[in-house]
């Protein structure tokens, strides 16, 4: 499960500032209403109504974190949140993550915080009893499905997760060493929430129900169920699944623990996957919701964020010592701690970066903030909150965290008080209350052999760094059955509640209209929140590069937000903040794409924005030149991280040296050097046209107003002749061959398998993601997780995809897989893919189509969602009704189908295997695979 070590950032409703609505429109203000009540057994339930998708979300929240944890068995409770998606006593093995293939829901899900642990899945709203009953089974019904060799097997997930997400990336320990620096250890966050291994090791069947019993209570659980659905039925479901649940001893309240630095520390240490130093400056902060908490994410965000921020002046524009800054509060329930990390350019001496950054506050000190900045933050905000709320699972969130850290989910009206209630007077306060002057902890990591780059006085942190040895694991059999006798209750719960009534789904209603200038327009009117969406797409990209100058598309894209003809780069930075909107461009491979949301009532001037952008680039030498350092810096540590070397190295073996789509799109060290502003300006006169163009949006904005809107780049923006090349498609390979790019000490391996398949527009491409739906791309389930991560514990994750466009698109799996059990993993794999086909049964076919066909329900109900669903019409020429047509496919779908594409498709003998790992150890075990001797893709110790 993901595990998150931030709380979803909350944003607020900012009501005061939104401008005085005519009655029609005050009818339409957007609202979050709810009903709260309470089980005998304390159990807390949260209800909010919203019919606008057949969909309904529920959310179980446990008050217990990595804060609740003793000594020496830290990560209990992120270990926890797997356990409990495995099995309970009536919903059996594979639990909430077998039904939820059937059910076609959303891929039930947990996370682990300091302070609370939650489980949490969208599904269509004739699933709701089954929800509710799934999640009364886990809650009341589990702990005596876990055994010993369950736990095993689990311990190696987790193992393997904390490889993945601290020991095998750079700076991955970063934040282990701050905890153990800036809390004493007495206080209950000095250690990660994902805990140490060792702790992880030594954790027993005994320890796992003690924790169980204590805090896995109704009394310390809220359930909140967002959506569509029956209020009256609902609560009876309640009252009848959770009602007989035991309430458990009193949970006692977590008391504030504020601390304080005696002194400022100062630590470092060398990073054997970092290749740009990085430093980050820790200063105790407030707790979730304290009064202070307001003006100091004002603070945060006029600090760092923009052009005109005092930091960014001074680190990125005046000394150009790096391309960004993040300062950022993490407050928890009983502390917090305010976070300012800058990743320096290459060689960069730290020193240097601690002088900017005492340069940019001293700056801040003698100007504050204005009125006009606060309302550009606040109008940020603002929009920020209805995003977060455009999901049913997103609202349930909120509900509970207001629930759980301010006693009340009504809490928001509060809040919103609070962060009207900010001025520049409180923003100045709290800067001299908790960081002027005041001590901290600063973390210096840096490159292997660069100690020298590190803050001056800085001591060598204490990192634990795991050796991984040749059958130094645990052996288990997780298949083995726990024996136990079922908890009693006043009714059969081994019987799986019927559905209700199959959700009527609708499509959404697609417009198109094609202008005189060739730009194409399709959209979507959708007011369930006051914003809209949209995304302008200009195709080519890389495809019209040269390849000694790869990365222009890129780079032009980055610049096209930096200013225009009139506008500075912070004058045009403000007028998108000033309306509560974001503007981004972006490349692909295929395309540059201008990306953005906004309040619907700021559309239209929005839209006025992004064609100033289009029709008078500002071409700005000096944000050219920010631009081109801060990609190269990006190649540079592209190049130490296994999962961005694997994905650079596959796609070079995949589409072969004279394939355009082989390359890096931001280019490489050399490329970058070629490559002028006039480059660019080149490059944009040519390919830049509204007859290779499509404007696609989603929101509360009719298909008159965008057309209006757009009246004016349709009249200016003039049409030319862009002639996108054809892709070169390489032959088939006739026989497998391993390829081993060498990371000396990789706790984990990186395993990409593949080939390049098929285009979106082919007529085997859905059928084939149909096929895959059971191998690699079902989640949980999948046979690739059930094999590699349920049954054996060697992964954290592991799936398997199609991916194309006009232009053929890889079939890969991909996963990263403990160090010392390489060569069992890929062998498995491909064992797995030669037998999918012949295996495949009855019970594989009706959980794909079960999952494909009931999914259609929560399919499209986000504006995001939306929005990929009118690129998928306007790019590849579906009917607008093409979730319909797929789930007609789904349907016809037989054993003999899914039989014929796996012997066309899936052919182990005839794919690319590429592993990133440490070569001295894993790479001559790959031999026996029976590819022959695997081929070293880099200069290596390894012989």
């Amino acid at each position: 499960m993901k595990l998150l070590h931030n709380y979803f950032l909350l944003c607020f409703l900012l009501i005061s500032i939104i401008p005085s609505y005519s009655q029609k429109e005050k009818s339409k203000e957007f609202k979050v209403d709810f009903e709260k009540f309470t089980l005998k057994n304390g159990l807390q339930v949260i209800l909010h109504v919203d019919r606008s998708d057949p969909v309904v979300a529920v959310a179980l929240t446990s008050h217990v974190g990595s804060a609740r944890e003793k000594v020496g068995r830290t990560g209990f409770a992120h270990l926890f949140e797997h356990l409990l998606f495995l099995e309970s006593e009536n919903l059996g093995k594979g639990g909430l993550d077998k039904m939820s293939a059937r059910i076609g829901g959303e891929g039930a899900n947990g996370s682990t915080s300091r302070d609370r642990t939650n489980y949490f899945q969208t599904v269509p709203k004739d699933a709701l009893e089954k929800m509710i009953w799934a999640e009364a089974d886990k809650l009341g019904y589990f702990i005596n499905t876990v055994t010993d060799p369950v736990l095993a097997k689990e311990k190696q997930v987790v193992k393997n997760e904390k490889r993945q997400s601290y020991d095998n990336k750079p700076y991955g320990n970063t934040f282990s060493v701050i905890s153990k620096n800036l809390y004493p250890t007495t206080h209950p966050y000095n250690w990660d929430v994902i805990g140490s291994l060792e702790d992880l090791q030594n954790a027993t069947l005994e320890d796992v129900k003690s924790f169980y019993n204590r805090w896995y209570v109704p009394n310390n659980v809220t359930l909140t169920i967002a959506g569509d659905f029956d209020v009256n039925q609902t609560k009876i479901w309640v009252e009848k699944y959770f009602g007989e649940i035991k309430r458990g001893e009193a949970i006692p309240k977590m008391e504030k623990q504020a601390v304080t630095l005696a002194e400022t520390k100062k630590l470092y240490y060398e990073d054997n996957f970092a290749r740009l130093p990085q430093l980050t400056l820790t200063w105790p902060s407030v707790y979730e919701y304290h009064p202070d908490s307001y003006a100091l994410e004002v603070l945060a965000t006029y600090l760092s964020t923009g052009k005109k921020a005092p930091l960014y002046q001074s680190l990125v524009e005046d000394k150009k010592l790096t391309d960004a800054v993040a300062l950022y509060q993490y407050n928890s329930e009983i502390a917090g701690q305010y976070m300012l990390s800058v990743t320096a350019f290459e060689k960069t001496n730290l020193n240097e970066v601690m002088d900017g950054i005492n340069q940019g506050f001293k700056e801040f000190e003698a100007k504050g903030i204005s009125d006009q900045d606060l309302n550009r933050i606040k109008a940020g905000q603002e929009t920020a909150f209805y995003t977060n709320l455009s999901s049913v699972l997103g609202k349930g969130f909120q509900l509970a965290q207001y629930e759980i850290f301010a006693g009340d989910p009504g809490y928001i009206t509060q809040d919103v008080k609070n962060i009207l209630a900010v001025t520049p007077a409180d923003v100045m306060r709290v800067y001299e209350k908790y960081i002027k002057g005041k001590h901290f902890v600063a973390t210096s990591f840096v490159p292997k052999g660069e100690a020298n780059l590190a803050l001056k006085g800085s001591v060598l942190a204490t990192v634990v760094e795991e050796k991984i040895v040749d059958g130094k694991e645990d052996a288990f059999d997780a298949s083995v059955a726990a024996t136990y006798q079922k908890t009693p209750s006043s009714f059969d719960r081994s019987v799986e509640p019927a559905y209700g009534e199959s959700p009527d789904v609708k499509l959404p209603t697609v417009w198109k209209n094609n202008l005189s200038s060739g730009l194409k327009l399709i959209g979507i009117e959708n007011h369930e929140v006051p914003l809209t969406q949209f995304l302008l797409q200009i195709k080519g990209g890389m495809l019209l590069e040269e390849k000694n100058k790869i990365g222009v598309s890129n780079m032009l894209a980055e610049l096209m937000t930096k200013g225009t003809k009139n506008k500075t780069p912070e004058e045009l930075e403000n007028a998108i903040e000033s309306l509560g909107a974001t503007i981004k461009a972006y490349a692909t491979d295929e395309g540059i794409f201008i990306s953005g949301n906004s309040l619907a009532k700021n559309y239209s001037a929005t839209i006025a924005l992004v064609e100033e952008i289009i029709m008078q680039p500002r071409w700005d030498l000096k944000e050219f030149d920010l631009i081109k350092q801060s990609t190269l810096s990006t190649i540079q540590q592209q190049k130490a991280e296994p999962n961005s070397i694997a994905k650079n190295e596959f796609k070079k073996l995949i589409y072969g040296k004279e394939s355009i789509l082989s390359h890096n799109r931001i280019g490489e060290e050399q490329t970058l050097k070629n490559i002028s502003i006039d480059d660019l300006k080149k490059f944009y006169a040519a390919n830049s046209s509204p007859s290779v163009s499509i404007f696609q949006i989603v929101g509360a904005v009719s298909q008159n107003e965008v057309t209006k809107s757009l009246a004016s780049l349709n009249k200016n923006w003039k049409a030319k002749k862009v002639i996108i090349p054809a892709v070169k498609t390489p032959d088939g390979i006739a026989n497998s061959k391993i390829y081993f790019y060498d990371v000396p000490g990789a706790k984990q391996s990186v395993i990409r398998i593949g080939y390049l398949a098929l285009a979106a527009t082919d007529a085997d491409f859905y059928p084939a993601e149909i096929m895959n739906y059971r191998l690699g791309g079902g989640g949980f389930a999948s046979q690739l997780t059930q094999e590699l991560r349920e049954g054996k514990g060697y992964t954290y994750g592991i799936g398997s995809s199609f991916s194309g466009s006009t232009n053929k698109g890889a079939f890969v799996i991909g996963s990263g897989v403990r160090s010392n059990i390489t060569f069992e993993s890929v062998s498995l794999i491909k064992e797995i893919v030669e037998n999918y086909g012949k295996k495949f049964n009855d019970n594989d076919l009706e959980v794909t189509k079960g999952y494909l066909i009931k999914s259609n329900a929560r399919a499209f109900e986000t504006l995001g969602a939306k929005l990929g669903m009118l690129y998928d019409i306007s790019n590849y020429n579906y009917p607008n009704d093409y979730a319909k047509k797929q789930e007609d496919i789904v349907k016809n779908t037989s054993i003999s189908d899914i039989k014929r594409l796996s012997e066309k498709y899936l052919n182990a003998d005839k794919m690319i295997y590429l592993i990133v790992g440490d070569a001295a150890t894993q790479l001559k075990k790959l031999e026996e695979i029976g590819f022959g001797k695997p081929i070293l893709l880099n200069e290596s110790v390894a012989k």
